[in-house]
């Protein structure tokens, strides 16, 4: 297949998939259930922090941390009292339990009190980097530099030790991708479309692969850097908008119908 065939099919399944009709069954329902920009910020971390696993599980439990933050997310971050916050003591997903949601309010409202927003950390950062790879390893170490249990450190990825940050990757595709097409959200407008890497998994590392744009057989970080550098070769500009076409092909296996 030609460079010219390969950007087709994958414009065509891009334009297929990145719709709102794909909305209801993907984690990105939760943070579009809010309008404030704060609040769309907590639940899309939130949402993506959880995102593995069965998709219908991690929708539901997503809407599950709303409820149990009064679907407040952000107000819940910043004010919520001791006794609120005993009520996300119910929740759990896979390995991501109560305990671990607790610490993720207290670590998401002091980075929120030092920084006035998630958002704000991220282009900020990015502003004086220039380096979304150095972005998501400060990311980590200001989120953790708050008292918390260890556990929690593995729901996090770490870039330093070539992790895929696939969950990170997506909730920055969700953030800073343009809202054209009604699915992602291009709040923070100071880090460039051009600067995201693929949020990389089994799927669309799997059609990547029988495309012939990435070749390491592992998903880690490594991978992502070739498979983003290969899709920018078809649109320098958004390369992650291909994520809709590979992810999408994966899950309803429909790259030859394109």
């Amino acid at each position: 297949m030609t460079d010219d065939e390969l950007k087709e099919l994958l414009d065509a399944l891009w334009l297929r998939y990145e719709d709102v009709a794909f909305i209801g069954d993907d984690p990105i329902s939760v943070p579009h259930r809010f309008t404030d920009r704060n609040d769309r910020e907590v639940a899309g971390f939130l949402a993506a922090t959880i995102a593995w696993g069965n998709r219908r599980m991690i929708v539901s439990n997503g809407r599950r941390m709303m409820e149990l933050m009064g679907n407040v997310p952000y107000e819940f971050v910043m004010e919520a009292n001791e006794r609120a916050l005993e009520r996300l003591d119910r929740f759990v997903h896979r390995t991501f339990n109560g305990q671990d949601l607790t610490a993720f309010v207290w670590a998401l409202r002091r980075l929120c009190r030092q920084w006035g927003s998630l958002g704000n950390f991220f282009e900020t950062r990015y502003g004086e980097t220039g380096d979304m790879r150095s972005v998501l390893a400060d990311f980590r170490r200001e989120f953790f530099a708050c008292e918390h249990p260890a556990r929690c450190e593995k729901h996090v990825a770490a870039i330093e030790r070539g992790a895929s940050c696939k969950r990170l990757n997506m909730f920055l595709r969700w953030m800073v991708r343009d809202s054209s097409r009604g699915v992602d959200f291009g709040l923070w407008r100071r880090i460039p479309p051009s600067a995201l890497y693929l949020p990389l998994d089994l799927h669309s590392g799997q059609v990547a692969r029988a495309l012939g744009l990435l070749e390491r057989r592992q998903n880690d970080w490594r991978a992502v850097e070739e498979v983003t550098a290969a899709l920018r070769r078809f649109d320098p500009a958004d390369p992650v908008k291909y994520d809709f076409a590979l992810f999408g092909a994966g899950v309803n296996g429909a790259m030859t119908n394109a």
